[in-house]
């Protein structure tokens, strides 16, 4: 059942209350896109690890190829060296090749101790663009490699990756609607809340070392805070009636979501801690899942005021309210694209509900999902990548595209459902 149907019932339900800088210009001849060779990094240890070896080119290809800003691919093609330097570098093979771009690595794996290198190289130009050298444990293998796929869109772009940032989501993996935490890609699955309850609607604060997130854990569905690094869980609003879909806003110092506090669901905003409710949204109507702008200056929400529910923006203190979607009799979950450019949102159509992008002004409305049930969007910080939750021939999961509609692609693993993604800013 839709979260806006679910609210519904509970609103009018008696049994509520129980129930870098440095950029380097690289282009590719003509109007093609860059390739980009990931040559199979090279163990400096007496025996090798393959094992290693194919981790850090699998990571690093998938994050490339999803940035859509090149073709990667994982070759094998010169023979080893002992060390990595440009004289070891015979860029003939790789140009007949077609490739544009090289990346290498070296790594030593010893009694749990990770020392890795990267270097990326021109191969037209064949010169070096740039290099990474990381210490640390067996374990960071994977950061490592995500940590040198940003640097290499960094190079390549003059803006960084967000392959190092994390999604938080909803799982019934354990047997209750729990609150996990993976990598983007889905690797290192974690999870946050262990309270056997119902969990949903995560939202990161804008440093990413915390959460907000609504829980049934006492009964009542209340919002609650927790830091990344620590297991206790801080009430922030146990007001009666619903306390949901709470949002951080952008400089992390006030939490706007939905209160039905005074008989209908609302939007308020309140302090970090959970003080000074302040009412925004005055309607018998039901009015839930605020999203701020980046610049803080406005809130999206979803209201049926006028009879279904449709995505509504107003100033961050309630003013001057005006309806952003007109197409569609059922649209929900809205989110701002972080450069303020956008709002990605659900809508329900012939074959399901289907995300759709949106400008500011109610132009360019867009859709981008076109297979299986899709909801809950969810930016990268970047705005590259759009994360949100499919019910699709595999089951319900979580998928991340280009945001575009491009590269949709399952992230989510293990058994479950999984759904209402939300992406940390770092």
């Amino acid at each position: 059942m839709h979260i806006f149907l679910i609210v519904l019932f509970l609103v009018i339900s008696p049994f509520t209350l129980y129930a870098q800088s440095g950029y380097i210009e690289v282009t590719a001849p003509g109007n093609r896109m860059m390739k980009l060779a990931v040559d199979t990094p090279r163990s400096l240890d007496a025996s090798l690890n393959p094992e290693s070896a194919k981790t850090i080119s699998d990571v690093i290809t998938f994050d490339m190829n999803m940035s859509g800003v090149v073709l990667a691919e994982n070759r094998a093609q010169l023979p080893a060296a002992k060390t990595i330097v440009l004289t070891d570098i015979d860029f003939i093979p790789w140009q007949n090749s077609g490739f544009d771009l090289l990346t290498a690595c070296e790594y030593s794996l010893k009694s749990g101790q990770l020392t890795v290198e990267f270097r990326l190289y021109d191969v037209i130009n064949r010169k070096l663009l740039t290099a990474k050298r990381f210490l640390g444990a067996a374990k960071d293998l994977r950061r490592f490699s995500h940590s040198f796929a940003d640097e290499v869109l960094r190079t390549i772009t003059g803006e960084p990756g967000v392959f190092t940032t994390r999604i938080a989501y909803v799982s019934t993996q354990s047997g209750n609607k729990e609150i996990w935490i993976m990598d983007w890609d889905g690797y290192n699955p974690l999870p946050l809340t262990k309270n056997g309850s119902i969990n949903m609607n995560p939202d990161f604060s804008p440093d990413g070392r915390e959460i907000i997130f609504t829980s049934y854990k006492r009964g009542n569905p209340d919002l609650y805070r927790r830091s990344l690094s620590s297991p206790t869980e801080i009430p922030l609003s146990a007001r009666k009636g619903l306390n949901i879909t709470g949002n951080w806003s952008p400089n992390g110092s006030k939490i706007a979501l939905a209160l039905s506090k005074d008989g209908d669901s609302e939007i308020y905003t309140i302090d970090r801690d959970g003080s000074h409710p302040t009412r925004l949204t005055i309607n018998p109507a039901l009015d839930l899942y605020p999203a701020w702008s980046p610049d803080g200056k406005q809130i999206a929400f979803v209201s049926d005021r006028l009879g279904k529910p449709q995505i509504f923006v107003m100033n961050a203190d309630g003013g001057n309210l005006r309806r952003l979607t007109t197409s569609g009799n059922y649209n929900v979950n809205p989110r701002w694209s972080p450069k303020g450019d956008k709002i990605a949102y659900s809508r329900m159509t012939s074959g399901g509900f289907s995300i759709f992008t949106i400008a500011p002004d109610g132009s360019s409305d867009t859709q981008l999902t076109l297979d299986g049930n899709n909801e809950n969007p969810s930016w990268s910080a970047d705005g590259r990548f759009i994360s949100f939750s499919s019910k699709r021939s595999g089951g319900d999961g979580v998928y991340v595209m280009r945001a575009d509609g491009t590269g949709q692609t399952r992230v989510s693993q293990g058994k479950g459902a999984f759904s209402q993604p939300a992406w940390s800013a770092h």
